[in-house]
């Protein structure tokens, strides 16, 4: 007789319990703790029992050749490029994202391109064939060798990957799919997480390249347990409002590159753009001669962004005064206003300040302090900035502007744009040089808003 007994699992964290919380012991959140019937009565063969001609033996690193490695285009720079150069055989992304930012276009618009060369196996849970057809001969796919599939049994799912042996695969998505021997519903963290395991044994195993799409929940982190994301190889997130156009697609982890790149996408009725001068696209429409703007070069990973940063202090009419954040961490506003009123004398207490990165880019660098400070005096005293300055630099409590890194990258790009002036800090002064624009280095905050307003 089956051994049957229920437990209790966080759908956070994957935090397992014979009993109830409300708070998960683990992660802490409140009411994530939900009930899944576990059946005991299956036990794993022992190491004894079990055949050693079964075992994988151990090789010799010397012994393992990566000579016919290789990494498939995907006929998408921005993509390559947070992906470390390409998909890698056998590896197995998860793709996440708020719905309708992007990422089944995304994956949709992969086919067109890899189609040409590679077999590619498109399986939905969450679409009929139909709808499938509608939305690929909206965004202009129309490849041979892609096929799809619309199932949610797993097991189904692994042996039609076995039978068709398709060169890359999509699952589109992980909370549809199911393991019937399991008798907890779709999307619950036991049948998340196994089903994931079952699709990376079978990728690893057959040397096949699989997208998994995942959704997000209300905290904006992958849906489901965090256990996913220690699976896979790669953690892909789409990043940016579904009522503008831009999109950032960021590398969470990769285990075959760097997690420090971004692509930059602009969603059309085609499908998604790839934008290959992102600064241009965010510094478009910047207003001119208005107070609480300034302008930024921020590194993500290798490359320079230029950024508009905006501030807006306002009389509160109010006892305490309002903050808030967009783009930049809330924690580094607060504290910049404390260093702008004791180090540099401008008070902001009895002010009610807003801060915006322009287009939708979270920007977490220390190196746009000195932007949001200037964006912040400048709306303060109603003093605007120099159209055709640029500013970045560290500030410390103790008000000075500290050096940064990779200073003549973002010269460059202001460079580039047509900036004329950038004031940086006067110690990244001896290690960078530039003809076309003024460089002008500053060692604290009054000295920046000097030079940057003149």
């Amino acid at each position: 007789m089956a051994k049957i007994k229920s437990v209790y699992i966080c759908s956070e964290c994957g935090h397992e319990s014979p009993k109830w919380y409300g708070k998960c012991p683990s992660c802490g959140e409140w009411n994530t703790m939900n009930e899944e019937i576990k059946d005991t009565s299956k036990a794993a063969p022992s190491a004894k029992t079990r055949s050693f001609s079964s075992y994988s033996k151990p090789f010799s690193i010397d012994e393992i050749s990566t000579a016919d490695e290789h990494r498939y285009d995907t006929g998408c720079k921005e993509l390559n490029r947070v992906l470390g150069g390409g998909i890698v055989k056998g590896s197995l992304i998860l793709l996440g994202g708020d719905p309708g930012i992007g990422k089944s276009t995304v994956l949709m618009q992969i086919c067109q391109f890899m189609g040409d060369m590679l077999k590619i196996l498109y399986i939905s849970g969450e679409e009929s064939k139909r709808q499938l057809k509608l939305r690929a001969v909206r965004l202009g796919v129309d490849s041979p060798n892609l096929f799809v599939m619309t199932e949610t049994d797993v097991e189904i799912i692994c042996e039609q990957i076995k039978s068709v042996k398709p060169d890359l695969v999509m699952i589109d998505s992980i909370q549809t799919m199911n393991l019937t021997e399991l008798s907890s519903s779709p999307g619950s963290v036991t049948q998340v997480r196994e089903c994931t395991n079952m699709l990376m044994r079978t990728a690893k195993g057959l040397d096949i390249p699989m997208f998994v799409v995942g959704h997000v929940n209300k905290e904006g982190s992958i849906a489901g347990p965090k256990v996913l994301e220690h699976i896979v190889d790669t953690v892909l997130h789409f990043e940016g409002d579904k009522q503008m156009s831009c999109r950032i697609l960021r590398a969470v982890k990769n285990r075959f590159g760097s997690t420090n790149e971004i692509g930059v996408f602009e969603m059309t009725d085609k499908g998604l753009k790839e934008v290959e001068n992102p600064s241009q696209m965010m510094l478009s429409g910047r207003p001119k001669n208005v107070s609480g703007t300034c302008v930024t070069c921020a590194m993500e990973g290798s490359r320079p962004i230029l950024a508009e940063t905006q501030g807006l202090a306002t009389q509160s009419g109010y006892g305490n005064a309002r903050r808030m954040a967009t783009g930049y961490d809330y924690n580094r506003l607060s504290m910049l206003l404390a260093v702008l009123e004791k180090r540099a004398g401008y008070y902001f207490s009895n002010c009610d300040t807003y801060i915006n990165i322009v287009g939708g880019l979270r920007v977490d660098e220390p190196a746009i302090d000195l932007a949001i400070a200037m964006a912040l005096i400048s709306s303060l005293k109603d003093t605007p900035v120099d159209e055709n300055a640029v500013a970045f630099g560290e500030i410390g409590l103790a008000g000075e502007i500290r050096a940064v890194a990779q200073a003549q990258l973002r010269i460059n790009e202001a460079v580039r744009l047509g900036f004329k002036k950038i004031i940086l800090p006067y110690h990244n002064l001896k290690s960078v040089n530039c003809e076309e624009a003024e460089l002008i280095g500053v060692k604290n905050i009054r000295d920046a808003f000097e030079a940057i307003s003149g």
